[in-house]
């Protein structure tokens, strides 16, 4: 019966303690997540009013660490406080916001919590960029001609030209920079012990140099797709 007691004090007291580095460790993914979104602003539009944006690495990043669901809240914290400070695009913008990030990083965290490998991941992103786009093409069908005041059979012939395009290639630099950097981040979180234990342990397979340089390989390509899209290059 002691042993029981012992036990039952022991136990409870671990897991909040865990579930405060997860917190913490959520609060300062939203920040980095904000602090992204607020530098895509500086990133060149497409069509005169499509924004490349990079945040949705940091919520698949997150969404890799935590779940889905964890992307899914970051991802609307970060579209509420986006719509109150920066945004210019009010309920429409903010709705839009969400739905892209967790289009993209939903799914993506979702394949690789069943499978934590770098086969895993990749699988992940891939999927979360085919979901992001066909997410975005009929939402922009919806919402676009309300928006921009323009005829829906004029956005119906952008959707194969302009929406298409840009959102592959947005989500492909997303998927991309998520390979390059979920490496860096786990370890920094690992380093400043936010990261449970379980993450490193079920880790799956390493990131070798290998695959890091398709990972930047990758990176470079979508970058290079990002500016011919512009008209940069």
């Amino acid at each position: 019966m002691s042993n029981y007691e012992s036990n039952a004090t022991v136990v409870p007291a671990a897991r909040p303690r865990s579930t405060v580095k997860t917190v913490t460790s959520l609060a300062m993914l939203v920040a980095l997540t904000y602090i992204a979104m607020v530098i895509s602003k500086m990133l060149p539009q497409f069509s005169g009013f499509l924004q490349f944006e990079i945040k949705g690495t940091v919520i698949a990043i997150g969404g890799f660490l935590f779940g889905p669901l964890s992307a899914a809240v970051i991802s609307i914290v970060v579209a509420f406080i986006e719509m109150f400070t920066v945004s210019d695009t009010g309920v429409i913008g903010c709705v839009m916001n969400l739905l892209a990030a967790c289009a993209f990083a939903c799914p993506a965290a979702y394949i690789y919590q069943k499978m934590r490998t770098r086969k895993g991941a990749v699988a992940g992103l891939a999927v979360g960029v085919v979901a992001l786009t066909v997410t975005m093409l009929l939402w922009n069908y919806l919402i676009t001609p309300i928006y921009m005041h323009m005829d829906r059979a004029v956005v119906a012939a952008m959707l194969p030209t302009v929406f298409l395009p840009f959102n592959l290639v947005k989500g492909g630099l997303n998927a991309a920079l998520t390979l390059v950097l979920y490496k860096p981040v786990v370890t920094a979180l690992r380093k400043a012990r936010l990261v449970p234990e379980r993450e490193t342990a079920q880790s799956g397979e390493r990131f070798d140099a290998g695959f890091l340089l398709f990972s930047f390989a990758l990176l470079a390509t979508f970058v290079l797709l990002v500016l011919v899209l512009v008209g940069k290059i």
